[in-house]
């Protein structure tokens, strides 16, 4: 079921809604950022996010391919979204940190499906031989 959600950084700088069904499924990757990251994610499209406050407080790193931006707050380091444009998944897309939504309960997340990414291989559509760290 679709529902807006509200997220913050650690420090609430950065504030924002975003419209999300989990129901849809979520994704963990063991690419590089998303391994030291521990990283587990939601994508939506650019028009169901909305930045509600920490413009200024936000910082990019980019690498690789640099078709993702991966923001975080200046203040205190938390990355609670990124965004880019990749064709082979629909072309633009906000990846919201699930674990940066407030108002999400702990037993909705233990319920949401998880998709497994194999990024460390460029074999991104797959699932990882090993997936108990992610």
């Amino acid at each position: 079921m679709l529902k807006t959600y509200k997220g913050s950084c650690h420090c609430g700088n950065v504030r924002f809604e975003a419209e999300i069904d989990l129901a849809n499924g979520t994704g963990r990757c063991n690419c590089s950022i998303c391994t030291k990251r521990r990283e587990w994610s939601a994508l939506i499209k650019p028009e169901a996010f909305r930045l509600i406050s920490g413009q200024d407080s936000l910082s990019d790193y980019q690498f690789g391919t640099m078709s993702g931006h991966h923001r975080f707050c200046s203040n205190c380091g938390c990355a609670s979204f990124g965004e880019g444009y990749v064709e082979a998944i629909g072309g633009a897309y906000v990846a919201i940190s699930v674990a940066c939504l407030d108002d999400v309960e702990p037993s909705e997340l233990a319920e949401l499906p998880i998709r497994y990414m194999d990024g460390r291989n460029n074999n991104w559509f797959e699932t990882p031989q090993e997936t108990r760290h992610l």
